[in-house]
């Protein structure tokens, strides 16, 4: 979760993985594999949080939550790039979060 909560924190304060998951009610696991997944779906064709959703089983209401939390589209777009830059692939994120849940993007 370390390197989520340091991404996160360039985009938007007091936001960390941990609070995040207290926030909208789900485990810390639960909401690391959303954020990777909201990030990695950002620069996927389709609505990000639909793509999301179908990839980590969560429900698009709670991760509609987790894009407010963490300010908007506008800085899920900024996480987004630096998630990208950080897995230097964004498909590669995605597929890894995927592989989470048992399902092949």
């Amino acid at each position: 979760m370390g390197m989520l909560d340091g991404l996160l924190a360039q985009v938007s304060s007091n936001v960390d993985v941990a609070n995040l998951a207290a926030k909208v009610g789900i485990s810390p696991d639960q909401a690391e594999a959303a954020v990777q997944a909201l990030g990695a779906a950002h620069h996927a064709p389709g609505d990000t949080v639909e793509t999301a959703a179908e990839n980590t089983g969560l429900s698009t209401d709670t991760l509609q939550e987790i894009v407010g939390h963490i300010g908007g589209e506008g800085a899920l777009g900024r996480f987004a790039d630096l998630l990208k830059g950080q897995a230097g692939d964004a498909a590669g994120a995605f597929g890894a979060v995927s592989g989470l849940f048992g399902q092949k993007s």
